[in-house]
This record gives structure tokens, C-alpha cells and sequence, in this order.
């Protein structure tokens, strides 16, 4: 079990304890600050709805419990829909509660009517609530956020008072960390404080958790005269809550002292590459190379492709990375693999940003896409490029990999070969792109350990799954660009089979068995016979690359080598299909 289980499991046994002894004592003494014991049975628990909170001590329902049932700045309303609403002190503004917990005195709500006090953020203790978790603040000119971004029920900004009213000065806002800057309306506002509690361990950056300290009573009749029982059970509670808040503070202290590690890691790295001669970016350089994110490329699993402009010549695509790896390894592995990288067939870094935990990578414009944008038009002879073009970009493709696997100091394995990440300028030529999932090897390394299968399924060599194949090594990037190139031949038309023929066929099977036949890949190719060659000779090189067994698998050089040849002179290669033909 983790420290921060541990911890959290002492943490809710104490609270436990306590909400058994001193907390009812509490409860007790509460009732007698106005000077007359009140019966429990006048504080019945209570709901706005069936499906809504509990509403006890220190909270009290405002019309339907007493006023001393309940702490000053703890008072509930119900809605007309039966909705729970707490009404902050010192503010105008409420509180949706969706959930509260009295054992780790915990609210989980958000903002009403899109507006959260600044003491929950700058109370210094003094405030009854206090905002757990990550949040950023934002200092905008009036009227450059509309109210209703913060209305909507999954809004992830909120304002903070005053929030009502035409007053001149700029306005604050709050976003949730796990949520995406660059998707907020936040063009002209600027960064002013970043918010994070010290209470890590309760805190989820989806969601907005206020937390409450135990109401004192300073003031209470009879206090001393509780239970000889529970006095004990205080102090022991006392004695175990010390205990967790010193392994609290020691968490906190591990926490944020790993994030400025990490952060470290990160420029130290970032310098040693200096020399490569990637720039270096802000995040406010990033918003204005892309015009505050006007135009979107396109988006994957780890990031968000933006046009940008460095200058009236200069295009570039930037791409701003989720936070998939806490630890920056998926940024350094990017950044670390393109600066040792110049071929005219690898995508060229610009530059690079990490400014807090805003990351991205600035690459070269491509204006014509990926691969994929061709592929995909099928039967539309007006977008097709030709063969001889298809047959250029796959040598262009095999001699980009080929440079990645003998090309540098280091072999570098892409593991994620295809079309998507087969880039187009502006005369087809093909560059490899995407290197987030790249690994590092000796060049007389023969295999290489990996714990979790990577790259896109359907591309993904079978010894990536099972090592019954074989080892992992560069020759699970030879199956990826096999399977791309099946789908340049095949992706050009649709595939039919035999009329009388009613099962599904594995296209790429029933290639090799047309090939093996003599006949041709019943393809719309054209009126030209060297389209049928290009066509063949791809689809051989294709069947060549995907061997079940990397054994059997041509190197990149080798695959070079074939493409350039004429496509008469190729040999068929074995059936890879034999052992699963039934």
C-alpha cells in the first residue's frame, strides 16, 4: 500500500474517532451556548430531497431547524427544485452542495450562479471554508468573459466577488487545473497567483471540495461536564490527529517537492539542448504565434495540433500536450529524440515550451496533412495523387525509418508507424512525425524490454503482445510500415471479393493469395500497365514486412533497397498466413 493510502486510511480512522467523541461532545456543548440545554431530538437530520445531502450539525436548514442547531455561516436553503444551497458569509455567493462528508468535514458543490468568494482562496485561516485542490487565477478586463461560461453546470472557471455590479476594475477568476487553458475565454487575461491547497490528500481536480474546521465554542456552559469516557477518547484522538498532520505535512513537503524536481528535470534538460538550437517559448508567446488557438489541426490521445504563424513566411503546427505523464517523460522523450534528428524525411522541431504546466512542441508546417487525408478518399479519382506519387512517399517513409534505425548515435524505435503520422508538404514529401512514444537502443541491441504494448492497434507487431513471436526490437517498426504500406495499395479502392465467395477475407491474406495466383489486385488502377507494376511491387515489399515472426522480416535498409528495384525482379515472400489459414 502507498504512503498516500496509508495516510489517508489514519486520517479517516482519526476523523472517525473523533466524530465519536469530540465532535458529539461539540454538538453537545453548541446547544448549550445560548444558555439552555436543547434536546437532540430538536435537530432531527434533514434533506432538501431524497437523493440530496444530509443536513446536520454544524448546518442547519434554514425554516425547518432552529437556530441553534446549527453553526453562524452554516446555513442551508432548499431551491424550488429541492436543490441544497449554501450560503457563503461575507458574500453574496452560493453554493450547489452535491455532498458532504462530516467525517473529513467536506463539501463537494460548485459555484451557483458562477461566482466563489476570494476567501476561499486568500483567507489565511480566518474564512469558515477553504477551496481544496489545484486552481490557476486570472486577472481579466471587465466584460471580456461572459456570465454564462460560468453559469453552465460543467464549468471549469468561476468568479470570484464581487461578482455583481458594473465596477471598472478587472475581474478574478478560477480555473479547476484539470481543465484545459486553452479551451477558456481567457484572451486577455493574465495569470496572477497559482492556488494549491495543503491538504493534498483529499484533493480531485475534477471536482470543487470546500473544507470547514471543527466549529469552536468558546463561549458553551458545561463543557468540562462531558463524559469521562469521551475525554479519553478526545485525547487520544488528539494524540493520533497529531501524528497524521505531521505525516501530512511530510506529504505535502514530498509532494510539491517532487513537482519542482520534475520542474528542474525539465529545464536542466531543456538546456542541455540548448546547443540544438530548438527556441525556447512562453505560454504567452504560444497564444500569440496561434492567435490566441484560432485554428485547430486536429487532435490525438496526447495533444492538440494549433496553425500558427512565427512570421509572414514562417507556418508552424503546434501541438500542446495533455498532462499523460505527470513526470514531463513524455515531453522530454519527444523533445530528446527530435533535437539528435535532421533528415529530410523526420518532421523538424522549431521550438519547444514548458512554462508551468503548460507543455509544447512547435514543428514545421505542413500544409498538405498526413497520409491518412489521402488514403481515406476512396473511389474520388479527382484527390487521388497518382501511383508514381504513392510510390515516391513510401520510399520517402522506409528512408525516414530507415535513418531513425542506423541514421543516428543511437537507434531510435518509433513504434507508432502510420498514416496519421506521416506528414505532406507542399510537394509530397513524406516525413515522420510523432515521437512521444519513441524508446532509445544500441544499435547491437537485439531486443529491448518493454512493460505495456505501444503504438495503435492494427499496427502493433505481434511480438509487442506475446514473446512467443519473438523478441521486441527495431523490427516491429518494419511490421507497422508493412501494414501502411497494404493500405496504400488497398486504401486506393475497395476491396471485393468473389461473388460467390461468403466469408470475410484478411485483406491483406487475400492479397498475398491473388499475388500467389498470378492475378492482378482488381484495383481501379488506370489505363497505364506501370500502375499494376507500382501496385505489385508495394504489396510484396508490404507482405514482406508483415512476418509474423521479426526473424523473417527485412531491415529498413533492405525494404529501401526493394522499393527502388523494379517490381519484376521481387520475389514472392513466404506465406505469413499458412499458420492461421484455418
Amino acid at each position: 500500500m502507498n504512503f498516500s493510502r496509508w495516510l489517508l486510511m489514519i486520517v479517516v480512522i482519526v476523523v472517525d474517532a473523533v466524530n465519536g467523541g469530540v465532535v458529539l461532545e461539540e454538538y453537545r456543548s453548541e446547544t448549550r451556548c445560548h444558555g439552555h440545554e436543547v434536546g437532540l431530538e430538536d435537530c432531527i437530520e434533514t434533506r432538501c430531497g431524497p437523493e440530496e445531502p444530509a443536513i446536520r450539525f454544524p448546518f442547519r436548514l434554514q425554516g425547518r431547524q432552529p437556530i441553534h442547531c446549527g453553526v453562524r455561516g452554516f446555513d442551508v436553503s432548499c431551491t424550488d427544485d429541492n436543490e441544497t444551497i449554501l450560503e457563503l458569509p461575507s458574500s453574496s455567493a452560493k453554493l450547489r452542495v452535491d455532498w458532504i462528508n462530516y467525517r473529513s468535514h467536506a463539501i463537494r458543490g460548485r459555484a451557483y450562479d458562477g461566482c466563489l468568494p476570494r476567501e476561499l482562496f486568500y483567507s489565511n485561516g480566518s474564512y469558515p471554508f477553504e477551496f481544496v485542490g489545484t486552481a490557476t487565477l486570472f486577472s481579466c478586463p471587465p466584460s471580456t468573459v461572459r456570465d454564462e461560461y460560468c453559469s453552465s453546470i460543467d464549468s471549469c472557471l468561476a468568479r470570484l466577488s464581487p461578482c455583481h455590479g458594473n465596477n471598472s476594475g478587472n475581474h478574478i477568476y478560477a480555473v479547476i487545473a484539470s481543465c484545459y487553458i486553452h479551451d477558456m475565454p481567457l484572451v486577455s487575461c493574465i495569470k496572477v497567483h497559482d492556488y494549491t491547497s495543503d491538504h493534498a490528500y483529499l484533493s480531485d481536480d475534477e471536482i470543487r471540495i470546500l473544507n470547514w474546521p471543527i466549529p469552536p465554542c468558546q463561549h458553551c456552559e458545561g463543557r468540562n461536564h462531558g463524559r469521562p469516557n469521551l475525554k479519553i477518547l478526545g485525547i487520544s484522538a488528539l494524540y493520533f490527529v497529531l501524528i497524521a498532520m505531521g505525516k501530512t505535512i511530510y506529504y505535502v513537503y514530498n509532494s510539491n517537492k517532487k513537482e519542482k524536481e520534475n520542474r528542474l528535470r525539465i529545464e536542466r534538460f531543456l538546456d542541455d539542448y540548448r546547443a540544438m538550437k530548438p527556441s525556447r517559448y512562453s505560454y504567452a508567446d504560444i497564444k500569440r504565434i496561434t492567435s490566441q488557438f484560432k485554428e485547430k489541426l486536429g487532435q490525438g490521445a496526447y495533444g492538440t495540433v494549433f496553425k500558427g504563424k512565427l512570421s509572414s513566411e514562417l507556418l508552424v503546427a503546434v501541438k500542446i500536450l495533455h498532462n499523460s505523464n505527470e513526470n514531463g517523460e513524455d515531453f522530454i522523450n519527444e523533445v530528446g529524440t527530435m533535437c539528435q534528428i535532421h533528415h529530410v524525411n523526420v518532421v523538424r522541431l522549431v521550438g519547444v515550451c514548458a512554462d508551468g504546466f503548460i507543455r509544447a512542441l512547435v514543428y514545421e508546417y505542413l500544409p498538405n496533412g498526413s497520409l491518412q487525408n489521402f488514403l481515406s478518399s476512396v473511389d474520388n479519382k479527382n484527390s487521388f495523387i497518382g501511383w508514381d506519387k504513392l510510390q515516391d512517399i513510401a520510399l520517402g517513409i522506409a528512408k525516414g525509418i530507415e535513418y531513425l534505425h542506423q541514421g543516428c548515435d543511437q537507434r531510435i524505435l518509433h513504434f507508432d508507424i502510420k498514416p496519421h503520422n506521416v506528414l505532406l508538404d507542399q510537394d509530397f514529401t513524406p516525413k515522420v512525425s510523432d515521437f512521444g512514444l519513441a524508446k532509445f537502443c544500441a544499435k547491437d541491441q537485439s531486443a529491448i524490454s518493454m512493460t505495456t504494448a505501444r503504438g495503435t492497434m492494427g499496427y502493433i507487431a505481434p511480438e509487442i503482445f506475446s514473446r512467443n513471436f519473438g523478441n521486441v526490437s527495431y523490427k516491429s517498426d518494419v511490421y507497422s510500415f508493412g501494414i501502411l504500406l497494404l493500405e496504400m495499395v488497398g486504401s486506393r479502392k475497395n476491396f471485393k471479393v468473389m461473388e460467390d465467395s461468403t466469408s470475410q477475407v484478411y485483406f491483406p491474406e487475400w492479397i498475398y493469395n491473388l499475388l500467389e495466383q498470378g492475378n492482378d489486385l482488381r484495383i481501379h488502377i488506370g489505363d497505364d500497365e506501370g500502375d499494376v507494376t507500382i501496385a505489385r511491387k508495394l504489396a510484396i515489399v508490404g507482405l514482406w514486412c508483415i512476418q509474423w515472426h521479426p526473424i523473417d522480416r527485412p531491415s529498413m535498409k533492405v525494404v529501401v533497397q526493394m522499393l527502388e528495384r523494379e517490381g519484376e525482379n521481387l520475389a514472392m515472400p513466404p506465406n505469413p498466413f499458412a499458420s492461421t489459414s484455418s
